[in-house]
């Protein structure tokens, strides 16, 4: 392991003005972002890392008033952009900026492609380049300035080593055979990044979304009631602090506070999470959303969405049909097949290869090498 030489802080529109001459001359370049998901409601980027083959690069989007110069380059199918687990990344960059992003290649899911055990960028780095990482920067609130030093050579690892990994990786899956299928995934992915809403979160809260919260769906009609006005009130104190809602409560206190309907501010100090604190800045507001739950109409879980018995037979063969490919080349079941597409081959069920071609992420390596078992696991069913 050696030393890297400092990354060049891109934070004026001169150094942004540099940065685009030399990304659009690039063949090919590194990437990775950091948002600040932990410690604001809603969450955004927080910086841009770029590396090309000579240098390191780190945009602070929080000190730059307009970086949508860069979208040429995210959207430019000439310059390869290398990320590691992109589907995140994209999906924050399209989100903030609204960036298509052309001609990606995932370290991740080339290694995954190649039967790889530890695809982790942690655990790739110290294998294959002796670079240990610091954990403890994985939840640092990269949304606060200034920076540390540690946090700055942090986020340059990220994105430094990926274009010699790259070029492992394209030579292994050449080798082993799987090149075009991983560069079909690529394009997927890229794909699916793009398919997100415009914010991280809507303009309110959802008023269904606590019955995501681990163990709603258990709890009686008057108890749910609870919940969701608990729930709305944690939204809105997490967007009035601009934090993360875990942090103004935790979920399992939510809970709690359901199943025991406390009615004055006093009875709350009984309740596991609830420390005094907590109970002088919110306590009245819980109470009032308390109040709001017990005259509102109980409330029962929604239907689950009724699939008919021989769409989920067919599902269930594909799903088998996955699982043994997967096996037998010692891959996770997802490198074959993404689980969305079963489901629309579960679905569609489509009865000759042309009608395969309407499958969204269905890409004509799949279909070419896996078309012909796909139609034969479901004439299976349709036969038995």
């Amino acid at each position: 392991m050696h030393a890297l030489l400092p990354p060049t802080l891109v934070d004026s529109p001169l150094q942004l003005n540099m940065l685009l001459r030399d990304l659009q001359c690039q063949k090919c370049i590194a990437v990775d972002t950091e948002s600040n998901s932990l410690y604001a409601y809603r969450e955004r980027i927080c910086l841009i890392q770029f590396s090309t083959r000579k240098k390191d690069y780190i945009v602070d989007p929080l000190a730059l008033t307009d970086i949508q110069v860069l979208g040429t380059v995210f959207s430019d199918l000439a310059i390869e952009k290398v990320f590691h687990a992109a589907e995140y990344d994209l999906t924050c960059l399209y989100r903030d900026y609204g960036w298509e992003v052309n001609s990606i290649f995932d370290t991740m899911a080339a290694a995954r492609a190649l039967g790889w055990q530890r695809v982790g960028l942690a655990s790739i780095l110290l294998s294959k380049f002796n670079v240990p990482s610091n954990k403890h920067f994985q939840r640092a609130n990269w949304g606060r300035r200034p920076m540390s030093k540690e946090q700055i050579a942090y986020a340059q690892a990220d994105s430094h080593y990926l274009l010699p990994l790259r070029d492992q990786l394209v030579e292994d899956l050449q080798t082993e055979g799987h090149w075009e299928e991983t560069r079909e995934e690529f394009d997927r992915i890229a794909a699916a990044g793009c398919r997100v809403p415009s914010s991280a979160k809507p303009n309110s809260p959802d008023p269904d979304g606590f019955w995501r919260i681990p163990g709603a769906r258990k709890l009686n009609e008057r108890q749910a009631a609870l919940l969701r006005e608990l729930y709305l009130y944690w939204e809105a104190a997490a967007a009035r602090a601009d934090c993360a809602p875990f942090r103004v409560l935790g979920k399992s206190t939510l809970m709690e506070l359901a199943q025991r309907n406390p009615h004055r501010q006093s009875d709350l100090s009984g309740i596991v999470g609830m420390t005094s604190s907590q109970i002088r800045r919110h306590g009245k507001g819980l109470v009032r959303a308390l109040d709001a739950g017990r005259r509102a109409p109980g409330i029962y879980p929604p239907r689950p969405k009724h699939i008919a018995p021989s769409v989920l037979a067919r599902y269930d063969a594909l799903h088998e049909w996955r699982k043994n490919r997967a096996r037998a080349r010692g891959v996770q079941s997802d490198v074959i097949m993404p689980r969305e597409v079963l489901w629309d081959l579960a679905h569609q069920n489509p009865d000759a290869l042309v009608d395969l071609g309407a499958i969204r992420d269905l890409g004509p390596w799949r279909r070419a090498n896996y078309g012909k078992e796909i139609l034969i696991a479901l004439h299976n069913v349709a036969s038995k």
